[in-house]
């Protein structure tokens, strides 16, 4: 019997969606005003799930704590009132884009869990927007 955990977090973080490699204008046309060169934020939801067997001694997936102390670790620490594109080195050459953000977390965690287990994250950009990856 398989049982899906979840934890939810947030965080918050400035990025500018673009690549150095196009025009202005080019990068205006496709990214819009996520193209400011000042960047601008967003409050993100992030919500990290575990499925996997109960163990049978402790009835837990995982443990939420765990789940709770490596969000915050590998996470929030390193992304929360960070501009993205200058002080996260996961998007030195990589768009912060919602999809890249949500591979980078899923990244960043998966060596930590239970390679028997499944894992899962979703990151709201809004509160209408958002993407998941499982890997």
């Amino acid at each position: 019997m398989k049982v899906k955990v979840s934890r939810k977090a947030h965080f918050n973080a400035a990025h500018r969606l673009y690549r150095p490699d196009w025009s202005f204008e080019k990068n205006d046309a496709v990214f819009g005003k996520c193209n400011n060169p000042k960047f601008h934020g967003h409050n993100y939801e992030l919500i990290v799930s575990v499925t996997g067997e109960i163990d049978p001694e402790t009835g837990f997936v995982i443990d939420v704590k765990i789940l709770k102390d490596l969000i915050k670790s590998e996470v929030e620490d390193c992304m929360d009132h960070k501009n993205l594109n200058e002080e996260v080195p996961e998007f030195k050459n990589l768009n912060p884009t919602a999809e890249n953000i949500a591979v980078v977390i899923f990244n960043k965690l998966r060596p930590h869990i239970n390679a028997d287990n499944e894992l899962e994250v979703t990151l709201y950009e809004t509160p209408r927007n958002f993407v998941t990856f499982s890997g």
